[in-house]
């Protein structure tokens, strides 16, 4: 019996060191812990817009592990989307302390910028971001509104 056990106890550790953290495609998704429910929640509410719920959740991931740069790169879009800049730009540089300055964070930080309409502070991010991502498509995009916002602001578009 204890033969039995011992073997089902090796059995499941080799099967718990071949599960590799999970990952959520797109590129843009962030990296899960195993075990860490509010970051995903977190993500799934932010994806479909629920940025209060998402807000709620990762505070509850980065309260719970104050390591957990994916916690801190949602919390700051979360806020950002929440119009509470303030505590999205501190959540942003926690982020960087964690992740470093990486084109996600880059790239949030700057659409985070352009929602609040800082187009100059918008831009320095955004082509920071696409210097270490060349032809990343939401960057482009990101680069794209912008531009479109410039040119209406200047009374260049429609």
């Amino acid at each position: 019996m204890v033969a039995g056990l011992l073997a089902s106890c090796l059995h499941f550790n080799a099967m718990a060191q071949e599960v590799p953290p999970a990952y959520i495609e797109p590129g843009y998704a962030p990296r899960f812990y195993l075990g860490d429910e509010d970051t995903q929640l977190g993500w799934a509410h932010l994806v479909s817009g629920n940025y209060g719920l998402a807000e709620q959740h990762y505070r509850r991931a980065v309260e719970a592990t104050r390591q957990n740069g994916s916690a801190w790169i949602g919390l700051a879009a979360s806020y950002a989307r929440l119009g509470r800049f303030d505590l999205a730009d501190l959540a942003y540089r926690h982020a960087i302390r964690l992740e470093g300055g990486n084109y996600v964070i880059l790239n949030n930080w700057g659409y985070s910028y352009l929602l609040r309409g800082d187009f100059r502070a918008a831009r320095r991010f955004l082509e920071r971001a696409e210097l270490l991502a060349p032809g990343d498509p939401t960057i482009a995009n990101n680069i794209a509104v912008l531009d479109a916002e410039l040119a209406y602001f200047h009374g260049w578009g429609p």
